[in-house]
């Protein structure tokens, strides 16, 4: 009888091209399969919460695939790990109702932008965004603030976004100060490509008196994507949790 096995994966996106399987090229859902399909003896495709972009990193990705074999959540797990490479890592194997769906299940998503002020460090470089200048904290948690709510986020992703429908919602949203490091965390029933980091690239720029804060609501009504002309660094940006 065939089961559904849903999996809480970790990866260390800086050596990958995006999660989604490309053709020659090294991604995190082509290892997975690899492995599943040694495993399993037979072609095995992996359906994800959502895909992420080259070297972006996830804390808390969530993935399903079926089997017809009988083994032991904890095993999965074991057998899993002892095959992939060492910047992917699976955290937790649960045997999922039937009906379960990594990606249609989808209630809400978490998403975590890490920018650090300090000194350039290269052992941190794939990790965190560095800038290096001083910023406005209080106008940064102000525009931030602008982001929650239901509007159409045309502007804060690619327009070549073959995708009709961008109205999203973003439940929360906080910044958090550790000395010179920041911590972005945005809450939201789903994301476009880019948007994360196309949002904190004009996050950024209000905090450096770039751009005004009233800019964010302008967007929000006309769909000028040419105004945000930076877009944030992937390093910093992690798909934190999805929530079920």
């Amino acid at each position: 009888m065939s089961q559904r096995i849903k999996c809480i994966v970790s990866y260390d996106g800086s050596n990958f091209y995006g999660f989604q399987k490309q053709v020659d090229k090294r991604t995190v859902q082509g290892e997975i399969e690899k492995c599943l399909s040694i495993i399993q003896k037979e072609p095995t495709k992996i359906i994800a919460s959502g895909r992420t972009d080259a070297a972006v990193h996830a804390y808390g990705q969530v993935f399903h695939f079926d089997t017809n074999l009988t083994i032991k959540e904890e095993n999965w797990k074991k057998a899993i790990n002892s095959l992939l490479p060492n910047d992917i890592y699976i955290k937790e194997v649960e045997i999922a109702p039937s009906d379960f769906h990594a990606r249609y299940s989808v209630k809400k998503k978490e998403y975590r932008y890490y920018l650090t002020t300090a000194e350039y460090d290269p052992l941190r470089r794939n990790y965190t965004s560095f800038l290096k200048q001083e910023v406005d904290i209080d106008k940064m948690r102000e525009a931030l603030k602008h982001f929650e709510g239901t509007h159409d986020f045309s502007s804060f992703t690619p327009q070549d976004n073959k995708i009709k429908d961008k109205v999203r919602t973003i439940y929360e949203t906080h910044l958090n100060v550790y000395d010179q490091d920041l911590e972005f965390i945005f809450i939201g029933n789903g994301f476009l490509q880019y948007q994360v980091r196309i949002m904190m690239g004009l996050i950024i720029e209000i905090g450096l008196g770039k751009k005004e804060i009233n800019l964010i609501d302008y967007l929000f009504e006309h769909h000028e994507r040419f105004k945000v002309e930076y877009t944030a660094p992937p390093q910093g940006l992690y798909l934190w949790k999805v929530y079920y």
